[in-house]
């Protein structure tokens, strides 16, 4: 949900039917918007996680802003951090990581957002990838044990506190606390009676990293977008309905489908990163089969996968799809298409 389409790069351009919306909404406009949506999130997970949570998003934040201006300085092109894109992508890394990440993770992952998903290949619209999602794809590579330290609220209440280390890592005071399982994780592992209650779910007073773990206030900010029409709920409707039909389908209990749809990132992925709109579809048949590929992918991963989350390599995946999508439901300016 943090860039707009632009520049098309294919010779072959097409114009879909009439009629056509004028708009007079700008990228900086629709940034903030979707910034104001994250505010309940972001709240929730400082709440809920303490003030290391806070400092992720700051380090995040700043480190997407400070890459994105610096290479588009050394590219002599336009800076453009004022159309707020790299702030929503920032928020969105640290939405990603636990609350026990290292700064320095978080930073990286940041920097590789910016300048290898999004400005080597064009900037802003042109990126083939939500740079968010990229981002915890390449540090959950590359650090999988810092990034699945997770703890949980009330461990932090309890006296984990986090610290920050000497080796500039952060980390528990208390050894126990970096131990918690998701409640996916409790799913995959069969130990449904270890999981919490749906009202804690649904609140965001569980572990796992510190932007989805509530999802009333994912979706309080998700109903803003959609009220202020930033947002179509088509794509993260289809969605989580098809991830719960293939759940279904896969052997997953249907008591324990709310688990699955309150826990892990769909709800944060599926209306803040599935819906970006320059690595989703341009018509509504194309937005259609998107997201039934996404929901088709999650829930395979979940079922049959040694993962318990499939969420961004779901998305991931049909963002590269995106442009084979894009050719096979395109319309014709005039006539319909064959």
């Amino acid at each position: 949900m943090d860039n707009t389409k632009q520049n098309p790069t294919v010779s072959e351009r097409f114009v879909s039917l009439a009629p056509h919306v004028r708009s007079n909404d700008t990228t900086q406009k629709i940034m903030r918007d979707v910034i104001i949506a994250l505010v309940p999130a972001m709240a929730g997970s400082i709440y809920f996680f303490g003030m290391n949570a806070a400092m992720l998003m700051a380090v995040c934040v700043a480190s997407c802003v400070l890459a994105e201006f610096i290479f588009q300085k050394a590219m002599k092109k336009e800076v453009r951090i004022g159309d707020l894109s790299a702030v929503v992508t920032g928020i969105l890394i640290a939405f990603n990581l636990p609350a026990t990440a290292p700064w320095w993770m978080a930073a990286f992952g940041s920097a590789f957002a910016i300048i290898v998903i999004k400005e080597c290949f064009g900037g802003i619209g042109s990126n083939f990838m939500n740079p968010a999602i990229g981002a915890r794809i390449v540090i959950m590579a590359s650090w999988a044990k810092l990034m699945t330290d997770y703890v949980s609220p009330e461990m932090v209440k309890n006296g984990g506190q986090l610290v920050v280390n000497d080796a500039w890592a952060v980390s528990s005071a208390s050894a126990d606390a970096v131990a918690y399982a998701t409640p996916l994780g409790m799913l995959k592992a069969g130990t449904y009676e270890q999981l919490p209650s749906l009202m804690d779910m649904a609140t965001g007073n569980i572990g796992g990293v510190i932007g989805e773990t509530s999802a009333i206030l994912l979706l309080i900010g998700a109903l803003y977008l959609i009220v202020r029409k930033v947002m179509s709920p088509l794509i993260p409707v289809v969605y989580i309905a098809t991830t719960a039909v293939v759940l279904v389908i896969a052997g997953v209990p249907v008591e324990y489908l709310p688990y699955h749809i309150l826990g892990g990132g769909l709800i944060l992925g599926a209306f803040f990163m599935a819906t970006d709109y320059a690595s989703s579809p341009i018509n509504v048949k194309g937005k259609i089969i998107f997201a039934i590929g996404c929901g088709v992918v999650t829930a395979v991963i979940r079922t049959k996968a040694s993962l318990p989350e499939g969420v961004s390599y779901a998305i991931a995946l049909m963002n590269v799809c995106t442009p084979l999508i894009d050719r096979l439901t395109r319309t014709e300016a005039y006539g319909e298409a064959k």
